[in-house]
């Protein structure tokens, strides 16, 4: 399976679009969301193309093949729009015998990790900053934002596949790839 994984939208439909763009062109099993899907959240400022109800539009024609957890800017009223599950903590998926723990990041994170072993995969958002290393055998990854990136970085995503983690601009330049 491939998976797209992204986070932080903010209400962003043009980056959403954007998105689902790469997930046809890169021919994408399954979005992995990585929260904060329709609000900008008080410490953000709008992000280019907020318009969160054309965000509920786009994704929910996609809807069977998201897999979402939600962000610390999500909320009860969201599910209401969504037609797919949001506001889950985390969860787990299991491919070729690796365990990819997805989170938001506000709640587990680099500095308050969830039970894995060596090998797992730990994906989480909420920083704005990309980043992919392995650190005590436990792959991390953050895609960065698409919406709303920190520190003068570029929007990023990341890509999964068979054992394979990659970090990409929206440009489509790679910026950082491991093997699992």
């Amino acid at each position: 399976m491939k998976y797209l994984i992204f986070s932080d939208i903010h209400g962003s439909s043009s980056c959403t679009k954007r998105m689902l763009e790469i997930f046809e062109e890169k021919n994408c099993d399954l979005m992995l969301i990585l929260g904060d899907v329709l609000y900008h959240g008080p410490r953000n400022p709008l992000p280019e193309g907020h318009n969160p109800k054309e965000v509920v539009e786009l994704l929910n024609t996609y809807k069977n093949k998201i897999v979402c957890v939600g962000g610390n800017c999500d909320a009860t009223v969201d599910q209401m729009v969504l037609n797919f599950p949001c506001l889950a903590e985390y969860t787990i998926i299991m491919d070729q015998g690796i365990k990819l723990f997805a989170t938001h990041g506000h709640h587990y994170s680099p500095e308050q990790l969830p039970v894995l072993n060596q090998g797992d995969v730990f994906l989480y958002g909420h920083t704005h900053l990309w980043e992919i290393e392995e650190k005590e055998g436990v792959i991390q990854c953050n895609p960065g934002s698409i919406s709303l990136p920190k520190e003068g970085r570029p929007a990023t995503y990341a890509l999964y596949e068979n054992r394979k983690l990659e970090v990409y601009t929206l440009d489509g330049e790679c910026l950082k790839a491991l093997m699992i």
